[in-house]
């Protein structure tokens, strides 16, 4: 019989629309755990059950980090040396990149991970397209890099959906250069080749199904060919997996498109099949009326990474637009710039209130589930971000009495986390049932700082 665990939070955001400030936040809710999964919330147990593991503060479901690029994490700093644009981000990005190998990538991203996990984060959507050794070759496995991003989550404590990257071209019908060779299969064709051997390895079979989730994702319509969309796309639906991609990141892409087929990326992707419920477009920042209805049509997700759009000065994307057309909201930490999905939240709100010199675009609410329940949907996680029986039993605790949370009363505990907390205020992450991190120390990597430094000096000179 399932051994059952009991969490009690003295503080539970539960997922409700919260309209009004704090009629979601229940005091004293017991959580019931058995197999990974919720067996049980009961709201109003004012006292820890006998055994109960106590978590002070707001405790949330777990937060789906649902865009990222792991090794970008090595940039933070360097890259905010002096000016340019995301095409000068993007030559010191390569730099990086050529440096990394299966041992030293999988070092890296346990560390990024470890410290998605102390900010709340339970799931993430890797966006990799780090295939092959530098100059193309494939590694004698021709999956190395996936796998070694695989158990990179695996020692961290999270959940992972591999989204495993198409990148063919330079841009519209240019051949990769010398940083984009490892990144290329050659064809579409090639491609789906290789990410079906990853997922079906004996590994992946062996383990925790609820851990791993194999994922497509088209990089931009500048690095695969029309004619390959397709290929891509169909492997995605076939399998009923998760499809990604960049989406009109730069007005440069959107012009480059025009020229090459007469219409937008958004379009272009919708003519060849890539939309759909499956789909999330990730920024989707310069987008016409038409993108627009045509993104919210198809019920294509929408992901918002705005630390990084603004600190590779994107811009500011029409999420409001795209919400009330019908696109499903998440948000990602991308370049990690900073690692921080409470940041991400408040500023698709800040960010769109300096657009139009207006307020309140997002309830606390609102925000907290594209975070959550929407950014796992994203991630084909529809069984997770949400305090409920049978959900996945992923969730995280932020702090009411730090210097940034002290003060407001408990019931505004949801509208304190977004617009006041930070990553810094959390305390407690369980993932599967799992205390992995407890007092803001990690479980399985106590010295996360540590271990960020090492790795990411081991790729610079």
């Amino acid at each position: 019989m399932p051994v059952t665990t009991t969490y009690w939070a003295e503080h539970a955001w539960l997922g409700g629309d919260a309209v009004e400030p704090g009629v979601a936040v229940e005091p004293g809710v017991a959580l019931e755990v058995a197999d990974g999964r919720l067996t049980a919330v009961r709201a109003g147990v004012d006292t820890p059950p006998p055994g109960a593991t106590t978590l002070r503060g707001l405790t949330v479901p777990g937060l789906a980090n649902a865009h990222s690029h792991a090794f970008h994490r090595a940039l933070r700093g360097t890259v905010q040396v002096g000016s340019g644009t995301f095409w000068t981000w993007r030559d010191t990005m390569y730099k990086v990149a050529s440096r990394l190998t299966p041992d030293t990538y999988h070092a890296l991203a346990t560390a990024v991970y470890a410290e998605m996990a102390l900010a709340g984060v339970t799931a993430v959507g890797e966006f990799h397209y780090l295939h092959h050794a530098p100059g193309g070759t494939p590694y004698a496995e021709a999956n190395a890099m996936g796998e070694a991003l695989i158990a990179a989550a695996g020692d961290a404590g999270i959940r992972i959906t591999l989204l495993d990257t198409a990148y063919l071209s330079s841009g519209f019908g240019e051949p990769p250069n010398e940083h984009q060779r490892r990144f290329s299969d050659g064809t579409a064709e090639a491609w789906a080749e290789r990410v079906s051997a990853l997922s079906a390895l004996p590994a992946l079979k062996d383990t925790d199904q609820d851990r791993v989730r194999i994922g497509a994702a088209i990089h931009s319509v500048r690095a695969v060919p029309a004619d390959q969309l397709a290929t891509v796309a169909d492997w995605a639906g076939e399998r009923q997996a998760p499809l990604h991609v960049h989406l009109s990141e730069q007005p440069a892409e959107n012009e480059a498109c025009l020229a090459a087929y007469g219409r937008t990326p958004t379009r272009l992707l919708a003519d060849h099949g890539a939309l759909g419920a499956g789909t999330t477009a990730v920024h989707a920042t310069h987008l016409t009326d038409e993108d627009i209805a045509l993104l919210g049509d198809t019920r294509t997700g929408t992901c918002m990474c705005p630390t990084t759009e603004r600190d590779l000065a994107d811009g500011i994307g029409p999420a409001v637009a795209l919400q009330r057309a019908g696109s499903p909201l998440s948000l990602g930490s991308d370049s990690h710039a900073v690692i921080d999905l409470l940041e991400e939240a408040r500023a698709m709100e800040l960010d769109e209130r300096l657009r139009t010199r207006t307020r309140g675009h997002w309830t606390a609410a609102a925000l907290l589930r594209a975070a959550t329940a929407d950014g796992h949907a994203a991630l084909g996680r529809p069984d997770a971000g949400r305090l409920e029986p049978g959900a996945l039993a992923d969730f995280t605790t932020i702090a009411l009495d730090s210097v940034r949370t002290a003060g407001p009363p408990p019931r505004l505990a949801a509208e304190t986390a977004v617009f006041a907390a930070s990553a810094a205020d959390v305390r407690h992450t369980v993932v599967g049932g799992r205390h992995v991190v407890r007092d803001g120390i990690h479980a399985l990597v106590p010295d996360t700082a540590r271990a960020l430094a090492d790795s990411i000096a081991a790729l610079h000179d």
